[in-house]
C-alpha cells in the first residue's frame, strides 16, 4: 500500500510554480557563483605569479567544455529526465571549486575552473531547466516562463557578485572558493524538487529519434541563423564578465568596488531585461527583438569607448549592458521550442548553446591573449562591436513558424 502511494506521488506532474521557483533558484546559484569568477582574476594571478592569459584560458576552457557537453547532457535529460543530470552537475561543481582553491599550477587550475565546472554548468543551468519548463508550461506561457528562469540567473549575478567580493576581501580568495563550494551544495534539494514523472520526457504527439531531430534541425535555415547569432552573445558577455575588472584597473579605476558594483549592476538590470524579453517575446516577433538587442549592445559598447571613462560612465554602461545581457536566452530558446517543439528542447538548445560557448571561449581567451601581446583590450572591444552588428543582421531573416512535418510521420 505504501509502495502504491509513493508511485502515485511520483507520477504527479510538476506544477509550473514549482518549476519556476526551484528551477529559478537552481539557476540563481549555478549562474551566480560563476558570474563572480572575474573578481578572482587579479587575486589568483598575482598570488601564483601567472599571466592573465592563464586565468583567461581556464575560464575560456570552462565555456568551451560547457558548450561541448551541453548537447549530450541535454539529450540525456530529454530521454531520462533532468534529475540525474542535475545531481551529476552539482557534484562536478563542488569538485571544480575545490580544485580551483587548491590548484598549484595553471594546468591544475584549468582542470578545475575549466573542465569540471564547465561540465557542471551543462547540468545545472538553462538548457536542462528549460527542457523541464518546455514540458510543463503551455505554449502561451512558455517564453514568459523562460524569461522568469533567465531573470533568476540574472538575480544570482546581482546577489553573488557583492557576496564573492566580500568573501575575497574578508577571507582571501582561497577561503572564498571553499565557501562557494558549500553554497553549491544547496543546489541538491532544488534538483530533487524538479524530478519529473517518468512519462514527462516522452510526452507529446509527434515523436522522433534523437538522430532525426538533429538532422532536421541542422538542415533548417532558421536553426543555422539562430546558432550563428548566439555565437556573438557568448563572445560579448564573457569578454566583459572576465575582463572588465582588469580593464578598469588598467585605465586608472583601480578601486575594486567600481568593478564589483558594475558587475552587480549588470546582474540587477539583467533581471529586468530577461523578464522583459520573455514577456515581449510572447507577443512580438522574437527575431526582431533579438536583432534589436544585438545592435543595441554594439551602440552601448561604442559609446562607452568614445566617452571619457569615469566611475559614472562605467556604471551606466553596466546598467545598459545588463538590460541586454541575457535577454537573448528566453527569445532564442523560445524560437527553438516554437519551430521544433519541446520533445528534444534541452538537446537542441544545447546545440545552439555550443555556438554561444565557442564565442564565450574566444571572448575570454582572446581578451587575455591580445592583452598579453599588445597591452590593451582595444582590439577585442572593436571585435565585439562588429560582431553585434553581424548578429543583428543574421537574426532578421529567421522565420518562427512551426516546422512542417509529414502527417504520416506524425501518425
Amino acid at each position: 500500500m505504501q509502495h502504491t502511494t509513493q508511485d502515485a506521488a511520483r507520477r504527479q506532474p510538476l506544477s509550473l510554480t514549482t518549476v519556476l521557483i526551484c528551477g529559478g533558484l537552481l539557476v540563481t546559484l549555478s549562474m551566480g557563483i560563476r558570474h563572480g569568477f572575474g573578481l578572482f582574476n587579479l587575486p589568483i594571478t598575482q598570488a601564483h605569479g601567472w599571466g592573465r592569459e592563464t586565468f583567461a584560458f581556464a575560464l575560456a576552457l570552462q565555456n568551451l567544455m560547457w558548450g561541448l557537453s551541453q548537447p549530450f547532457t541535454g539529450a540525456l535529460a530529454d530521454k531520462f529526465g533532468a534529475l540525474r543530470i542535475m545531481l551529476a552537475g552539482v557534484a562536478l561543481y563542488l569538485a571544480g571549486l575545490l580544485v580551483m582553491a587548491l590548484a598549484g599550477s595553471g594546468t591544475a587550475f584549468a582542470s578545475g575552473a575549466g573542465v569540471l565546472i564547465g561540465l557542471a554548468q551543462s547540468g545545472t543551468t538553462y538548457s536542462v531547466v528549460y527542457g523541464v519548463i518546455g514540458r510543463v508550461a503551455s505554449a502561451e506561457k512558455r517564453v514568459w516562463a523562460m524569461g522568469i528562469a533567465a531573470a533568476a540567473g540574472s538575480f544570482g549575478q546581482f546577489l553573488m557578485i557583492p557576496v564573492e567580493q566580500t568573501l575575497i576581501s574578508a577571507a582571501g580568495w582561497q577561503n572564498a572558493l571553499f565557501v562557494l563550494a558549500v553554497l553549491a551544495c544547496l543546489m541538491l534539494p532544488l534538483a530533487f524538487s524538479l524530478r519529473e514523472p517518468r512519462a514527462a520526457a516522452h510526452a507529446g504527439g509527434f515523436q522522433q529519434t534523437i538522430d532525426q531531430a538533429v538532422r532536421e534541425a541542422f538542415g533548417n535555415r532558421n536553426f543555422q541563423l539562430l546558432t550563428l547569432g548566439y555565437f556573438v552573445c557568448g563572445f560579448q558577455v564573457v569578454f566583459i564578465g572576465v575582463h572588465l575588472a582588469p580593464y578598469l584597473k588598467d585605465r586608472g579605476l583601480a578601486d575594486p568596488k567600481i568593478a564589483t558594483v558594475a558587475l552587480a549592476l549588470i546582474g540587477l538590470f539583467n533581471v529586468f531585461g530577461t523578464y522583459s524579453a520573455g514577456a515581449l517575446g510572447q507577443r512580438m516577433p522574437k527575431r526582431y527583438l533579438l536583432s534589436a538587442i544585438y545592435i543595441a549592445r554594439s551602440v552601448v559598447i561604442a559609446a562607452y569607448l568614445l566617452l571619457p571613462l569615469t566611475t559614472a560612465s562605467t556604471w551606466v554602461f553596466a546598467a545598459l549592458m545588463g538590460f541586454l545581457w541575457l535577454s537573448t536566452v528566453p527569445l532564442t530558446n523560445g524560437i527553438i521550442a516554437q519551430v521544433f517543439g519541446v520533445q528534444y528542447l534541452s538537446m537542441l538548445s544545447g546545440v545552439v548553446f555550443f555556438s554561444h560557448q565557442i564565442g564565450s571561449f574566444l571572448g575570454a581567451w582572446l581578451g587575455g591573449f591580445l592583452y598579453d601581446r599588445t597591452g590593451s583590450y582595444d582590439t577585442v572591444w572593436l571585435i565585439a562591436i562588429g560582431l553585434g552588428v553581424m548578429a543583428a543582421l543574421v537574426n532578421l531573416p529567421i522565420r518562427e513558424h512551426a516546422i512542417a512535418r509529414p502527417r504520416a510521420a506524425a501518425a
